[in-house]
């Protein structure tokens, strides 16, 4: 089977969406298929084209037996919702036109968060005559209005007009949550065709290991008890409640660790400056293979969303990748993903923007080794739950299930 796969995010990036579709697109191609990937050149989230690449209108590579075609896109940073815009609607324009020229395709899968995407993998899907598949990652326009990037209009009613129609035309849709499979159904999507593969880790990158010594040198944690919030840092993750722990905890040894970029950064930069946190680090994006590094320097992981009822049908993904590094877990995210973190015992949910309850609970980490290095024990055994091997084979069925039901009309 040839699977052609666009996504406007794939490594060396180091978000959500890239490292899903390659640890899958990588498995698949072990499992012994094709795999085409059609991207634009790397450049999340700071809008800078990575160093080795550029901007062209048509690129080929090969990664771990992935066929990567990079076309041209608008680069923008991530934030300012127009050029986002732009930036989205070109790489939709360049993979349409860059599909079609990817022979002897089986299936077409294009992935949110956004659906222009998935517009483009709709459209060549039509063209080779072939199903096409909706990875559904976020419930985009509803995501737009709930971080208050835009307010409820005729471009919102426009935009959920084309989501239903996305939604209608896909053979098969592959959530990331129940919730969104729920939601869907509510609408009027028939549900047999909708199909839950949630987010994993790659047990094999993402492993205990001690401090990195050079690293907590480096950034002078020696001593401090570390609580770190690794990914972006966008309008949705109000991080500002975690600066209003820090400031509630200064002089009482501990630490925050931020690491990643977005569209909040600089603001919360400055905020820390101007509220004179001397226990906060602030670390821009670091390659991939790197990550583990920093995540092996926290006591406990901070995951933290908006309070907002379209968040509590949200899954992040750190939360496995914290689990797989045996880290326990604050989470600031009501709904199906504290579920998780109750039902494995990986950690303790939180109010979202509740910084009273933030602090209670790391103070509660803090002063109970033993209870941590329990909830660090559930950490790993929660995360063979969520394997990223196990899970890219259980959406290959899927994949190959669709195919074959087309075969059969």
């Amino acid at each position: 089977m040839h699977i052609l796969f666009l996504t406007d995010n794939f490594p060396p990036e180091v978000n959500a969406p890239a490292s899903r579709t390659f640890e899958h697109c990588r498995e698949w191609v072990k499992a012994g298929h094709r795999v085409t990937v059609i991207t634009c050149a790397p450049n999340f989230p700071k809008g800078k084209v990575f160093d080795g690449y550029r901007n062209r209108p048509w690129q080929r590579e090969t990664m771990e037996g992935i066929q990567v075609i990079r076309v041209w896109s608008y680069i923008t940073a991530n934030e300012g919702f127009v050029r986002r815009v732009l930036d989205y609607q070109s790489f939709m324009l360049s993979a349409a036109i860059a599909g079609p020229f990817v022979r002897d395709v089986d299936i077409v899968v294009g992935t949110s968060p956004q659906f222009f995407t998935t517009c483009a993998a709709w459209f060549v899907s039509r063209l080779k005559r072939v199903p096409f598949v909706f990875e559904l990652r976020d419930l985009w326009p509803e995501s737009i209005k709930a971080v208050g990037a835009m307010k409820d209009s005729k471009v919102i009613h426009l935009l959920e007009k084309v989501e239903m129609f996305l939604y209608r035309q896909a053979a098969t849709i592959v959530s990331v949550t129940k919730s969104f499979k729920r939601v869907l159904e509510q609408r009027g999507i028939d549900g047999s065709k909708i199909h839950v593969v949630t987010n994993g880790v790659d047990i094999a990158q993402f492993t205990p290991r001690p401090k990195d010594a050079e690293l907590v040198a480096k950034l002078g944690l020696q001593g401090k008890f570390v609580a770190g919030y690794i990914g972006t840092h966008g309008m949705a993750h109000a991080l500002e409640t975690l600066l209003q722990a820090a400031d509630r905890l200064r002089g009482q040894g501990y630490a925050f660790l931020f690491l990643g970029d977005g569209a909040r950064k600089a603001a919360l930069k400055e905020e820390a400056a101007r509220m004179g946190l001397d226990n906060v680090v602030f670390i821009d994006s670091v390659p991939k293979a790197d990550v583990a590094r920093y995540w092996s320097l926290l006591d406990v992981s901070v995951i933290h969303l908006r309070k907002t009822e379209l968040f509590t049908t949200v899954i992040p993904s750190k939360l496995f990748e914290c689990m797989g590094m045996g880290i326990p877990v604050l989470h600031g995210v009501a709904g199906e993903s504290a579920e998780i973190v109750v039902e494995e015992g990986a950690g303790i949910p939180f109010e979202p923007e509740n910084a009273g309850q933030l602090v209670d609970a790391l103070q509660r980490f803090k002063a109970n080794p033993a209870e941590l290095a329990g909830y660090r024990e559930r950490c790993l055994a929660g995360a063979q739950h969520f394997d990223r091997a196990n899970l890219a084979m259980r959406m290959l069925r899927i994949l190959e299930d669709t195919v074959a039901a087309r075969r059969r009309r």
